[in-house]
Order: structure tokens, then C-alpha cells, then sequence
């Protein structure tokens, strides 16, 4: 992956707001010192492939508790997600019936969604009327987001972990061809 330094992903990351403002700028500089010796990559990603998945403790909607190095040994897919975010909800229905509906029943793998700073009421009914089934989680402060990404930075991400607990892909934002290579990849790790 390329390597991008933190003032060319907060530059881009202004730009692409297009409306940039001194407080957006004062924004920046805070979070550049708050990342300092942080190198960022490419999509504002904090974490790249081959590195061990940040481990983090997050409650499902039902109030559980996953605890994601305790997955180790499967194949897990993070789906970063919020109501707000448009391509986020246009990529459920695709990562509920091209991964979650052939997949759920194995043993080995584990889908979870992680919304992020939203409370459980608005997570349920968001995803009761996209008609997804599979498991989210509540990052209510953002902070396991902020573990994998710049915290301001987009969602609609997916994180795939090996059975080592290695992250194998990154993806931002919902496109064809790199959806299908997510699914074609779960596939072949499950085929494993």
C-alpha cells in the first residue's frame, strides 16, 4: 500500500470536503499532533495489510460483549458503518446477501458491523429497514474506528482478518470490482 504523510491525507481529506474553513485547518493541525509519528495510509487507514488487527472490545446491539481476539481462528469481516452515510447503506444489502446469508451458518467465519457513535435505537432501525440480518456492534466514542482510521476520516470500510488475526484487505467506499474481490477472498480463506 502506498504511504501517504499525514498533511497529504489531511489536505486530501479537506479538499474532499470542499468547504474548508479555519476551524477545519485548526482541526487538522490538532489531530497531525494527536497521530505525530503515526504514518497514515492510503484511505486515511491507520493499519495496513499484513499488520495484527488492533484488538477491541465492543457490545452487540443485545448488549453481549465481542471481544475480537477471541475470533482468532476465523475469518472475520469489520464492517464500518453509520445510518447517516449513504454508500454505507447502499453496501448492506450487497454484504448481507453476497456474505452474511451464504456464510452465517459457518462456524468459521464472523461478520460484525460496527456503527459508529450512534445509539442502539437508531442502529436497530436503520438496519430493520435495509433488511440486514447480521450482528452490529456499538462504537459508541468512535475510538475502535479511530484505531483503524484517521477518527475523521469517511466510513463505509471493511477490515478482513485472517485466522491469525492479520489483516488480509481494506476496502473504502462501495465499488464493483472491489466487492467482488472481498467476497471472492472470504471465499478462498473459508475454502482454507
Amino acid at each position: 500500500m502506498k504511504k501517504v504523510t499525514f498533511w497529504m491525507a489531511a489536505l486530501l481529506m479537506l479538499a474532499s470536503c470542499g468547504n474548508v474553513g479555519k476551524k477545519d485547518v485548526a482541526l487538522a493541525e490538532a489531530e497531525q499532533v494527536a497521530v505525530k509519528d503515526t504514518v497514515v495510509y492510503e484511505h486515511e487507514y491507520l493499519v495496513k495489510v499484513g499488520d495484527m488487527a488492533p484488538d477491541f472490545t465492543l457490545k452487540y446491539t443485545d448488549g453481549s460483549e465481542f471481544i475480537l481476539s477471541k475470533h482468532r481462528g476465523k475469518v472475520v469481516m469489520l464492517q464500518f458503518t453509520a445510518s447517516w452515510c449513504g454508500i454505507c447503506r447502499g453496501e448492506m444489502p450487497h454484504i448481507e446477501s453476497r456474505i452474511w446469508q451464504p456464510h452465517k451458518d459457518d462456524a468459521d467465519f464472523v461478520l460484525v458491523g460496527v456503527d459508529r457513535e450512534e445509539p442502539r435505537e437508531v442502529v436497530e432501525e436503520y438496519t430493520a429497514k435495509l433488511g440486514t440480518t447480521y450482528p452490529m456492534l456499538l462504537d459508541d466514542k468512535g475510538d475502535v474506528f479511530a484505531s483503524y482510521a484517521l477518527r475523521k476520516s469517511g466510513i463505509t470500510r471493511n477490515v478482513l482478518i485472517d485466522r491469525d488475526g492479520r489483516i488480509v484487505k481494506l476496502t473504502r467506499r462501495f465499488v464493483e470490482p472491489e466487492f467482488n474481490d472481498l467476497v471472492a477472498t472470504i471465499d478462498s480463506l473459508l475454502a482454507k
